[in-house]
């Protein structure tokens, strides 16, 4: 049996801009994104603590530094800059492999750099 855990979590990431007009997806600063073991084109879930909401969409690699967090099309509508996020994806894994599975955290600072 495989069941599905918690994976990667960026928790509180602020996010620096809301674009409408570009294709839809998450950009993330590159930095972040090796924090916790997230690759480009990943599924993510997105959860806004400012408003509630609640969408996933995949990820774009955002310039490494620049503590880029970008919300693009559609979803750009759920957010607003300077919005906080917590952003997580999950995996599959065997049922046994799951009770010794670790997840990787991260707790940016305010200018989006992981700790």
């Amino acid at each position: 049996m495989q069941i599905e855990v918690l994976k990667s979590k960026i928790h509180r990431v602020k996010v620096t801009q809301a674009d409408l007009n570009y294709i839809g997806s998450i950009t993330i600063d590159e930095d972040l994104m090796d924090a916790v073991d997230i690759i480009e084109n990943e599924r993510v879930h997105i959860f806004d603590i400012n408003n509630g909401e609640r969408f996933d969409t995949y990820v774009i690699k955002g310039e490494r530094g620049s503590g880029i967090i970008g919300v693009n099309g559609a979803a750009a509508r759920k957010v607003q800059v300077d919005d906080y996020l917590i952003i997580v994806s999950y995996a599959r894994v065997d049922f046994e492999e799951a009770k010794k599975h670790q997840a990787a955290i991260i707790f940016p600072t305010d200018e989006n750099k992981p700790q």
